[in-house]
């Protein structure tokens, strides 16, 4: 995808993805400006480009500002909890913005992002996925660290990735912990490094279990697709597993040097799994 001459518009929640994405941009010599959303994103990290904060209720009014800087063309970056209703508290020019978004964009995570994105369709934006100015962030099919997933292995995540499929469709979460066929934890609102904090009081004796992550059945690949890096590693070690499987050319991979080095170090498989390959003779 070509990128258009102008400011690109970074909104940017938590995470290293957005400050990546910023910087990556501006070396090309692209201006940047950076709209971070309020209890997210830390806009004192964005020192070095034009960035405000704003809170959920304040949308219309971050949308209007990025029209003043010149911003036609915008990423959606970093992880985002989905608020409430009530938590919003918006003005005037926000509620108006609520009134086309509409209750039933609350229902899930998938919703009120395709809500966020037709808004900003209509408002003149065009939304980039981070990928297409991030080179390298999704990885192809492949074994990156450790020894190939044994039969056991291969079958956890098979189950994986029915019990993901069937999380998605729900709109609930994109990832799952599976040990020996049972379902240790299942990925919803808190994200992926508490349900591995959960799991690991639940692991059995014998082979660990494996970390499963797919992309939403229907799922858009421009913002909020599955996300794993370092401190995922980390938690999936603490946790007792011995994997990491996720979606290829559908998942985010963090800082993916130093991702592979400690899975290595703490012999820890990362496969990037063709969906195709894992055909499902299981059922959630």
């Amino acid at each position: 995808m070509s990128l258009p001459e102008g400011p690109l518009g970074v909104i940017a929640g938590g995470g290293g993805l957005p400050l990546r994405v910023a910087e990556a941009v501006a070396a090309s010599g692209r201006p940047v400006v950076v709209a971070v959303l309020q209890d997210h994103g830390d806009v004192a990290a964005f020192g070095a480009f034009p960035a405000r904060a704003f809170r959920w209720g304040l949308a219309a009014t971050l949308l209007a500002w990025l029209k003043d800087q010149g911003v036609r063309q915008v990423v959606l970056a970093g992880t985002v909890s989905r608020p409430s209703i009530l938590s919003l508290r918006p003005d005037a020019a926000g509620v108006k913005l609520l009134a086309r978004v509409g209750r039933a964009a609350f229902t899930g995570d998938d919703s009120i992002l395709r809500a966020v994105m037709k808004v900003l369709a209509e408002d003149g934006f065009e939304v980039v996925g981070a990928q297409h100015v991030l080179a390298g962030l999704l990885p192809p099919a492949a074994l990156l660290a450790g020894a190939a997933p044994d039969d056991l292995a291969r079958a956890d995540i098979q189950r994986g990735i029915a019990v993901c499929r069937a999380l998605g469709v729900a709109d609930v979460g994109q990832g799952c912990v599976v040990q020996q066929g049972l379902v240790l934890a299942v990925e919803a609102i808190e994200g992926t490094d508490a349900m591995l904090a959960r799991s690991g009081p639940l692991h059995r004796q014998g082979p660990g279990g494996v970390l499963v992550k797919c992309v939403k059945p229907g799922q858009s690949r421009l913002a909020d697709l599955p996300t794993i890096g370092p401190r995922t590693v980390e938690g999936a070690a603490a946790a007792g597993l011995r994997g990491l499987a996720f979606e290829a050319n559908g998942t985010i991979v963090m800082d993916r040097e130093t991702t592979i080095a400690r899975a290595q170090a703490a012999g820890i498989f990362l496969l990037a799994f063709d969906p195709a390959e894992f055909k499902e003779e299981t059922t959630p």
